[in-house]
């Protein structure tokens, strides 16, 4: 039987940073747009989405593929992003579009060839075979409809080839500025090997693909591993925008440049002329507030409907603890997913610079422990040492430092939070980032990998964080006196000066800026236009 219905597939992989931001786009384009049936693919570690997707009438598709693989641990954590590497030390490149953390001294050993980038070659293999059976039991039902849509994020750019092959228009969406860059000799070695196909997109016509396109974000789909994948599993030309039996470029067939939608705001991104004419900045995709509740009972408490007013200011009674915490206006920390990543190797001294910052000044913080199992064991072990053995904590909240630090391992929403909170030190990530942006909250920024190092040095000049910090100064490598204590000093003065008028005076005026914009409502009128839809 023919299908009627145009059918809408977001395809995000990564973190939740990554991929969230993606589905508040397809759960509100589901929302607008009822004739289309919609479909999230993403990691099955995200299953927590199923639950809020399958309310917005969004199919939620997993595959099995971990979010983060460590090259230093023996199992699979929250957080492997299939995206590129950067120059940044323990990462390599990779333009397979997987990214993955390495011990140095295993690659120099040459055991981590032997053992890891085996293990992420066939993930990389099974991966692609299960995205590519999704396709076909989602489009291989028939002819595609004119209105069929495919919109991936940077690290799914299997997303672009199987939309060549099930002939199905393809958006690419993004909450942060492209996180990798072609190597210096790309272009060259692109102009030496392909000189008719260099010569088809630096002459485009306006409104076509072009080179700008391809420097900016599509160079990694010209390379071996993805033209290997093409030919010989899904059986089009090594390269796109090529005749697959004569590999000369389809002169007759020129694509529209491809729309690439940012999840950002311009009062905080420059965006430059030299970006391609499809670039469309949206403003911050904030997740629905109701996804962020861990708790059922405060989320329906809390949760508004409209006007960015939540419709009580407490949580439950189950939390009272923690809202009685917040009320004291302190310091929030959170470092999301990084210590999934290998990043946070020794809690107990992460843990022992918060101590010691704390018993210097009068701070209060707050911690969100995000689920990481060696930071809430370290949490809890500290707490009965302190309690000589008696449980004195509720499942979710454990104080520690005589009640001035506060380790949450639940979540509540960050632009409930973050405006009764003094400062927040986070990692650099793209939502944590936008939400302390949106709170008028000074910043404090200690970046781990790719975007983050951006989102840093750009809160610095924007003047709303002070410079941002090593990560040695948040998360030593070594537990000793002398580490921990120049650590919690570092920290200790960024603090301070986060803490000043002129930052805080900024960070309300940057909030106050991009009050206005509804960032996710942009996307649907952006995606609408490309589809001609009313």
């Amino acid at each position: 039987m023919e299908r009627r219905k145009p059918k809408a597939v977001f395809m995000a992989f990564g973190t939740k940073g990554d991929v969230f931001p993606i589905a508040a786009i397809a759960a509100a384009f589901a929302c607008d747009q009822k004739q289309y049936d919609v479909m999230l693919i993403t990691h099955s570690a995200h299953q927590s989405l199923s639950h809020h997707l399958a309310e917005k009438h969004v199919q939620y598709c997993p595959v099995s593929s971990p979010p983060v693989l460590c090259a230093d641990q023996n199992n699979y954590t929250d957080g492997l992003n299939y995206q590129f590497g950067s120059n940044y030390k323990m990462w390599t490149a990779n333009y397979e579009g997987m990214k993955y953390i390495t011990n140095e001294s295993l690659i120099l050993s040459g055991i981590a060839e032997s053992s890891f980038f085996l293990q992420k070659r066939k993930i990389t293999i099974d991966h692609r075979r299960e995205c590519y059976s999704l396709f076909e039991r989602i489009f291989g039902d028939g002819p595609s409809l004119d209105g069929d849509l495919i919109v991936i994020n940077f690290f799914a750019l299997e997303g672009w080839s199987l939309a060549e092959v099930f002939h199905v228009h393809c958006i690419v969406a993004a909450p942060y500025v492209v996180p990798y860059s072609a190597p210096a000799t790309f272009e060259s070695h692109f102009q030496r090997e392909l000189p008719l196909l260099y010569k088809y997109l630096v002459d485009a016509p306006s409104g076509k693909v072009c080179w700008k396109d391809v420097i900016h974000w599509m160079w990694p789909l010209f390379t071996e591993s993805w033209g290997l994948w093409r030919n010989d599993d899904l059986h089009i030309s090594p390269h796109p925008f090529t005749d697959p039996v004569t590999g000369i470029p389809t002169w007759h067939d020129r694509p529209q440049s491809p729309l690439l939608m940012y999840g950002f705001s311009k009062e905080v991104v420059e965006c430059p002329a030299y970006w391609p004419s499809k670039v469309r900045v949206c403003g911050f995709w904030f997740l629905p507030p109701e996804w962020q509740f861990t708790c059922e009972k405060c989320r329906e408490i809390s949760v508004y409907s409209s006007g960015h007013q939540y419709a009580i200011d407490d949580l439950c009674p189950g939390h009272l603890e923690l809202q009685n915490f917040i009320k004291t206006t302190p310091i929030f920390i959170g470092l999301s997913s990084i210590g999934s990543m290998g990043f946070l190797k020794d809690p107990c001294a992460f843990i022992s610079v918060l101590q010691t910052v704390l018993n210097s000044t009068n701070y209060r913080f707050i911690l969100f422990t995000a689920g990481y199992e060696p930071l809430e064991s370290t949490v809890r072990t500290i707490a009965a040492e302190a309690s000589f053995g008696q449980k004195n904590w509720s499942e979710d909240c454990v104080l520690l430092c005589n009640g001035r630090l506060l380790c949450f391992s639940g979540s509540v929403p960050y632009d409930w939070l973050f405006p009764k909170c003094a400062a927040v030190i986070h990692h650099g990530g793209s939502g944590t980032t936008a939400a302390a942006l949106q709170s008028g909250t000074p910043q404090v920024v200690c970046p781990f990998m790719l975007d983050q190092f951006y989102w840093a040095e750009r809160m610095y000049w924007l003047g709303v964080s002070p410079e941002p910090l090593n990560r040695n100064h948040l998360v030593p490598h070594k537990y000793d006196h002398t580490s921990v204590q120049e650590a919690a000093h570092v920290l200790s003065l960024a603090i301070h000066d986060a803490l000043s008028s002129t930052i805080k005076a900024r960070a309300a005026e940057i909030a106050q800026r991009i009050l206005l914009e509804d960032g996710v409502k942009e996307a649907i009128k952006y995606l609408k236009e490309e589809l001609g839809l009313n």
